[in-house]
């Protein structure tokens, strides 16, 4: 049937349609959506890199990525093993070729088996392949001395951000003063914020100390949970140990403080151990919140609810591409797991070849196999590479007048602390823009040195941060810092 004119609407002036989605009718949770390691910072990079690629002269001649932890876009080699096996299963012709180890070869032919169609190309259940869920709790259990895991506790997951996000969907809930709050470290990595903003769920900060090597202190989760309850309903206890940004590790009788304060004040804990292979500093060890809430024994060991995460993006690895991590559960309610069980059919499944790598990582070459000692050779580098870049680090920023670093006990960033002069600040507040983002973009502008500003971080009122990768080879980032050195001088002394 024909509409009636009246029946069609108006038509807007000029004949042209009003759009249905803008900023005015679209969702206002993801307008307040902010990721700060890809924002305004990394978009001048990229202009700043087409610029030079089409001759526009500039002070320097390549852009410094030092705003992500993609250690293999900063140069590190894959591991020979994990690609071998990755390259046999999407192209399984191979397996014939002389050219590749047998362990490889028979890695490649289970994860195959394990695979619908024996083919890395199908998918695969939504909680990812049963045989890598295995493997994962295998791994789990041996680096817990034994503690049992269970693989029906196991979900894969695209990375561990994923796993993040459904965990938080789980949680949110409510309206109004009854609206989720969830506790989170600050400095923090910014997934968080920006995933809480997505669910309009409310931001509880909790401040790390920056004068004890960025200590985790239960004194200041009792005053954000406090504050809190004036406005929210907190349900969780977010922490990221080794911590990003701020690379500390957290001792043992810290993690025990936490799981006391999360069981007495009924929070669920999520804890964010991907890097837990990186632990540098001496003295320093990495303590799974797993472990050590079962080791805690009755009641916490039975009751209080748990999601901890890997990936396979950092560590040695650097896989970041791939996508391929995990979360385990303990003690969540049974029908809740089916529920996030549901949660995650709704995507399918993670990336195939992401799901075999996290097979690969939990269950690496064993000394028996051909393999062994280049595996072994190439973790043991990267490792030890890694290690002696934080030290480089700590050495020359503390030895910049003005910047402060504490140690990198673990993770791969470093969150130094720089004294700006009054009049720096006076002009970035005239900008628009705050003190450390003004100084980050003019690092970039004029040294090509991409990091982050710590106010996409979080950090104390009065406080100016940034954060930095690293990642590069040691030559460049000896290069790199020593750049940093003489932009903050000169810097400094312009707007002193």
């Amino acid at each position: 049937m024909a509409l009636r004119a009246s029946d069609q609407g108006q038509t807007p002036r000029k004949g042209l349609k009003e759009k249905v989605l803008t900023l005015e009718t679209m969702n206002p949770c993801i307008r307040r959506v902010e990721y700060a390691v890809r924002g305004p910072i990394l978009l001048r990079a990229l202009e700043l890199e087409r610029e030079l690629r089409q001759g526009v002269r500039k002070p320097f001649t390549e852009i410094i990525h030092l705003n992500i932890g993609d250690a293999q876009a900063m140069g590190q080699k894959p591991i020979t093993f994990f690609r071998q096996v990755l390259a046999l299963c999407v192209h399984p012709d191979l397996l014939s070729s002389p050219d590749f180890p047998e362990d490889a070869k028979r890695r490649a032919g289970r994860i195959l088996q394990a695979c619908g169609g024996h083919s890395i190309g199908a998918y695969s259940i939504s909680s990812g392949i049963q045989m890598v869920r295995e493997d994962v709790a295998h791994y789990i259990e041996t680096r817990d001395g034994g503690i049992p895991a269970d693989p029906s506790n196991v979900f894969l997951s695209t990375g561990a951000s994923d796993a993040i996000v459904t965990v938080l969907k789980l949680l949110v809930s409510g309206d109004g003063c009854r609206r989720t709050g969830v506790l989170i470290p600050v400095p923090q990595y910014p997934l968080y914020s920006a995933a809480l903003a997505e669910l309009g769920a409310v931001q509880v900060d909790y401040y790390l100390d920056e004068e004890h090597a960025w200590a985790l202190d239960v004194t200041e989760l009792r005053r954000a949970l406090s504050q809190a309850r004036d406005h929210c309903r907190p349900r969780a206890l977010c922490v990221i140990n080794p911590g990003n940004p701020t690379g500390q590790v957290q001792t043992r009788e810290c993690i025990e403080a936490i799981i006391r304060f999360a069981f007495e004040e009924g929070l669920f804990l999520m804890a964010d151990e991907v890097y837990q292979d990186n632990v540098y500093a001496e003295g320093s060890q990495f303590h799974s919140f797993k472990k050590v809430l079962m080791e805690m024994g009755p009641p916490y060991a039975a009751q209080q609810e748990l999601a901890s995460f890997h990936s396979v993006s950092k560590g040695y690895m650097g896989e970041c591409g791939f996508r391929g991590g995990y979360v385990e559960v303990v003690n969540m309610d049974p029908e809740v797991q089916r529920q996030m069980q549901k949660l995650m059919t709704v995507q399918l499944c993670p990336p195939v070849p992401g799901q075999a790598l996290v097979g690969l990582v939990v269950s690496p070459p064993a000394p028996a196999d051909p393999s062994f000692a280049q595996f072994h050779a190439e973790r043991k580098a990267v490792l030890g590479q890694l290690a002696a870049k934080a030290k480089l680090t700590e050495e020359i920023i503390n030895s910049i007048p003005g910047i402060h670093c504490n140690p990198v006990q673990g993770a791969m960033y470093s969150f130094p602390r720089i004294e700006l002069p009054p009049r720096a600040v006076q002009r970035a507040q005239e900008l628009g823009l705050a003190p450390d983002m003004f100084f980050c973009l003019r690092l970039l502008e004029e040294t090509g040195i991409c990091v982050v500003p710590g106010s996409g971080f979080g950090q104390q009122e009065g406080t100016y941060h940034f954060r930095m990768t690293i990642l590069p080879p040691m030559e460049k980032l000896r290069l790199m810092l020593e750049k940093l050195s003489h932009f903050h001088a000169k810097f400094t002394s312009e707007y002193s």
